[in-house]
């Protein structure tokens, strides 16, 4: 028999739609199974300032069409320290708290590892981040929403650029990882996708722009991956003005992005990843993750899923050339 009794969890880092469906899963699995479960205010930062609160079946209802997280999040700085880690450790250990599980990315993640390691936590991560940047995992929990987003906001650009024949470059959120940037440019029909660890081709990009409108085609659109800095679309228009005197305009997506009512994949894996965290941790497992694997949700290793993932499947960018002509 399990000697959990009551268990905690938050969100921690950018917010990602689908995470309540996530909060929700864990606290209905978990009062199910007999168990106490906490909610934490705004992440770390809320553990160390002690901002717990016990949660109820009714407290999250009709949550789950809901963006953001109704436990808030945050990024906190002091518990990157071991003075910090040991200070939510011994806040855990007062409030009697047998266990946490924690809905972020590879921060939070690793985050949640050193305080297992250092102070024998038992702990689970739950992938949520817009970007599918998380090792171990096909899927984090956010991204189709931020594409689904991405993609309405580039079908409303496309008629403006028809009606005026007109370039837009299009700025998408993924920092390092290519994956938003690569699915809205197939689902858009974007005639080019510039990825952030890749060097830019103005030849290709302006030849490509040349082309289609030789062909008769009334716009073009760009998508450009954000890279570690925003403000890339504006590099790629100024180059392609004064190289090529081609004309541009950028539109910035930024946070709209992580906003709206999550769809339903994101609302269907985050349930699955709550309720198959809540079990982890009533099997005894002591430092696990949830992940997204050939199309099921299963367990793995937190070890397994602490970096980040950049690469890419060449077969999206096949794709996307073979279409983009």
């Amino acid at each position: 028999m399990s000697e959990i009794k009551r268990i905690a969890v938050l969100c921690s880092g950018g917010d990602s739609p689908g995470m309540n469906s996530a909060i929700r899963a864990v606290v209905r699995t978990g009062i199910g199974a007999g168990l106490e479960v906490f909610g934490i205010q705004k992440g770390y930062a809320g553990l160390l300032e002690g901002n717990i609160r016990k949660l109820d079946v009714s407290s999250v209802g009709n949550i789950l069409q809901h963006g953001g997280t109704m436990l808030q999040t945050s990024r906190c700085s002091e518990f990157l320290t071991e003075e910090g880690r040991r200070e939510a450790a011994n806040l855990l250990k007062r409030k009697k708290i047998d266990a946490l599980i924690v809905i972020g990315g590879d921060g939070s993640f690793n985050g949640a590892m050193k305080l297992h390691d250092e102070h024998q936590i038992p702990v689970v991560g739950i992938p949520g981040t817009i970007d599918n940047d998380i090792d171990g995992t096909d899927y984090t929990i956010g991204f189709d929403t931020a594409v689904q987003n991405a993609v309405d906001a580039v079908d409303k650009l496309r008629d403006t650029a028809n009606s005026h024949g007109r370039t837009f470059i299009v700025e998408v959120m993924g920092r390092r990882s290519p994956a938003i940037a690569l699915k809205v440019g197939i689902c858009t029909g974007a005639e080019n996708v510039v990825l952030p660890t890749a060097t830019i081709d103005y030849d290709k990009i302006a030849a490509d722009i040349d082309r289609g409108i030789k062909r008769g085609k009334t716009s073009s659109i760009i998508i450009a991956s954000e890279g570690e800095v925003e403000g890339v679309g504006y590099t790629i228009r100024n180059s392609l003005k004064d190289k090529f005197n081609l004309e541009a305009h950028v539109c910035i997506l930024g946070h709209i992005q992580r906003g709206g009512n999550p769809t339903p994949t994101d609302r269907l894996i985050a349930s699955q990843m709550g309720h198959v965290a809540v079990k982890a941790i009533l099997a005894g497992e002591m430092a696990s993750a949830t992940v997204f694997l050939q199309g099921k949700v299963s367990l793995s290793p937190l070890k397994n899923c602490l970096r980040k993932k950049n690469e890419f499947d060449v077969s999206d960018v096949e794709l996307l050339t073979a279409l983009s002509i």
